[in-house]
């Protein structure tokens, strides 16, 4: 019971420790390409990158990398938001991936509880010293303790389970969304590039 105790609380800290990280670093990708969209058409590239850093968001970083990079040709644009996107995305998938790892621990580790328990149940039993009229409470403990075991596994594994296919399923969400953002909004510097750069050229001017 001890090792499947062990597990329930790395269990429960990666879970709450993935979500806060999860669901912070989330936002609105419609509203933030919209605004992204209005800035670029603008020409107005500061404006973008401060809200990009206001964000304080993934898909925001890998954004603001790649327009921070608006007056250098595409493949360095591009190559800027991708170096940012090596950063951001293994922080999106970190610690995550233990949560399988941790059900079949705790899995096994309950099923290894039944055996032993049962064993020494049986030995306990099988014993000279037990008085013939207790060796039926004695079994019937064993054997409660041993599917005690068994049913704590079971349930550290089920919540393992849920949590990671959900947290799973958000980072994959969160991937999909940068992944999009990050090439329309390339796209929107490559199309708009004279009114970018000129715009960025004044800025860095004044």
């Amino acid at each position: 019971m001890w090792p499947i105790l062990f597990w329930s609380i790395l269990t429960i800290g990666i879970i709450v420790e993935r979500s806060i990280y999860l669901f912070g670093a989330s936002i609105n990708k419609d509203v933030f390409l919209a605004t992204m969209q209005k800035c670029i058409l603008a020409g107005d590239v500061a404006k973008a990158v401060k809200m990009c850093s206001a964000a304080n968001a993934p898909l925001a970083r890998i954004v603001q990398a790649g327009l921070v990079k608006v007056n250098r040709p595409d493949e360095e644009v591009q190559a800027a938001m991708d170096e940012a996107a090596l950063r951001e995305l293994p922080r999106l998938s970190k610690n995550t991936p233990y949560l399988g790892l941790l059900a079949n621990l705790a899995m096994l580790s309950g099923l290894l509880g039944t055996v032993t328990g049962l064993i020494m149940a049986f030995g306990s039993v099988s014993g000279e010293s037990i008085d013939p009229s207790q060796k039926a409470r004695v079994l019937a403990a064993g054997i409660s303790e041993a599917m005690n075991c068994t049913a704590f596994g079971l349930a550290v594994a089920i919540i393992a389970l849920i949590g990671f296919a959900i947290l799973n399923g958000k980072t994959q969400h969160l991937e999909d969304d940068i992944n999009e953002a990050s090439v329309m909004v390339l796209n929107l510097v490559v199309a708009n590039r004279q009114k970018v750069n000129v715009a960025a050229v004044g800025q860095a001017a004044a």
